[in-house]
C-alpha cells in the first residue's frame, strides 16, 4: 500500500511539472540584434522573425541593441530568462566580442544555447579602381612595395570585415593599416572616394559599384566560388592558399533554454529554408541555406571563435567588450 501511494505521488508530481515546449510559444518573442538596423544581421533577423510569426501566429519582435561590437546586445540575452522568449540573432563579431578575455578555449554552450545558423555568406575583396592592381596577386605585390602599408576599411573593430583583412595580411605576409568606421556604408563611401585602398565587404553592399566600375572585385573569401559572383575567383586560388573567411549569422537563446524549445525553433527555421521565399531573401545577402542541428551549430561556432581568437592573439588585435 505504501509503495502504491509513493508511485501515485511521484506520478502526480511529474504530471504537475511544466511540459516545456508543449504550448510554446503562447506570447510575444523578443529577438535581439546586437547591431544597428539595416545591416546583414538585422535583415536576416527580420526575415526569420516574419517566418516564425507566420508559422506560430505569435508576434516575434526584433529589437536592436547595438554597441561594443555586439557585446551589449549579446550580454542582454545571456542574462535573460532561459524560457525561449528572448532570442539572439548573432554573428561572428558578436561572439568574438564576448569571448575575448575568456580563460581557456571559448565554449558557446557555457554562455548561450545555439539554435540554428541562418546563413554564412562570403565577403568580396574590393579595391578602388585607382589602385593599380587587377588581381589579388597584384595587390600583394603592391603591398610589399609599400612598407608603410595599404589602408583598409571595416565596419568596426572586431567585425568580420576587420578580421578578414587581418587574416589576409597575415596569410599573405603584408602590412595593412586598419581604418575602422561606424558601419559598412561609411567605409564603402570612403573606398569609392579613394580615401582608403581596399575593403572586405558583403557582396550585396558593393555589387552595384562593382558592376558600374566604381569598385573592382579581386576575390571572394570562401573556399569555392560563389554562385552569385561566378566570375570572381577565390582568394585561395589567387595567391593565398587555404584562405577562408565567411560571416555567419545565427540564432541563439540564453544558456539553459529547454532543449525541446531549442529543437522546435531549429526545426521551424530549417523548414523555412526549404521555401523559395526564404532562399530569395538569403540571395539578397549573397548567401545560400545552410541547415544544421543545434549541436552542429554549436560546434561550428566554437571552431570559428577558436580560429579568430588565435588570429587576434597572434596579431595583438584589441577587441572591445571582453567578458
Amino acid at each position: 500500500m505504501v509503495y502504491r501511494s509513493l508511485v501515485t505521488a511521484l506520478w502526480l508530481c511529474a504530471a504537475a511539472l511544466p511540459a516545456w515546449g508543449a504550448d510554446y510559444p503562447n506570447r510575444t518573442i523578443k529577438m535581439i540584434v546586437p547591431f544597428a538596423a539595416g545591416g546583414g544581421t538585422d535583415v536576416l533577423a527580420r526575415v526569420i522573425a516574419q517566418n516564425l510569426n507566420s508559422k506560430w501566429g505569435q508576434p516575434v519582435v526584433v529589437e536592436n541593441q547595438p554597441g561594443a561590437s555586439g557585446a551589449i546586445g549579446t550580454r542582454a540575452v545571456m542574462k535573460a530568462p532561459p524560457d525561449g522568449y528572448t532570442l539572439l540573432m548573432a554573428s561572428t563579431g558578436a561572439l568574438m566580442a564576448v569571448s575575448s578575455g575568456a580563460d581557456g578555449p571559448f565554449d558557446v554552450n557555457k554562455v548561450l544555447a545555439p539554435i540554428a545558423i541562418g546563413a554564412a555568406p562570403p565577403y568580396l575583396l574590393v579595391v578602388n579602381p585607382k589602385l593599380p592592381v587587377n588581381s589579388t596577386a597584384d595587390l600583394i605585390r603592391l603591398a610589399k612595395e609599400k612598407p608603410e602599408g595599404l589602408t583598409f576599411g571595416s565596419s568596426g573593430v572586431g567585425a568580420a570585415s576587420h578580421l578578414s583583412a587581418v587574416l589576409f595580411g597575415s596569410d599573405a605576409g603584408i602590412k595593412l593599416l586598419h581604418i575602422p568606421y561606424k558601419g559598412t556604408g561609411l567605409a564603402v563611401t570612403d573606398l569609392l572616394g579613394a580615401r582608403i585602398d581596399l575593403m572586405f565587404a558583403p557582396g550585396p553592399v558593393v555589387q552595384q559599384f562593382v558592376q558600374s566600375g566604381q569598385l573592382k572585385a579581386l576575390g571572394v573569401t570562401d573556399t569555392k566560388r560563389s554562385k552569385f559572383y561566378p566570375d570572381v575567383p577565390t582568394l585561395a586560388e589567387s595567391g593565398v592558399p587555404g584562405f577562408q573567411s565567411v560571416g555567419w549569422f545565427g540564432l541563439l537563446a540564453p544558456q539553459g533554454a529547454p532543449p525541446e524549445i531549442v529543437k522546435q525553433i531549429n526545426q521551424a527555421i530549417v523548414a523555412a529554408m526549404d521555401t523559395q521565399e526564404f532562399r530569395d531573401h538569403l540571395a539578397t545577402l549573397g548567401a545560400e541555406p545552410k541547415p544544421q542541428t543545434p549541436e552542429e551549430f554549436g560546434r561550428y561556432i566554437n571552431a570559428d571563435v577558436a580560429k579568430w581568437s588565435k588570429l587576434v592573439k597572434d596579431n595583438d588585435v584589441q577587441l572591445p567588450g571582453g567578458r
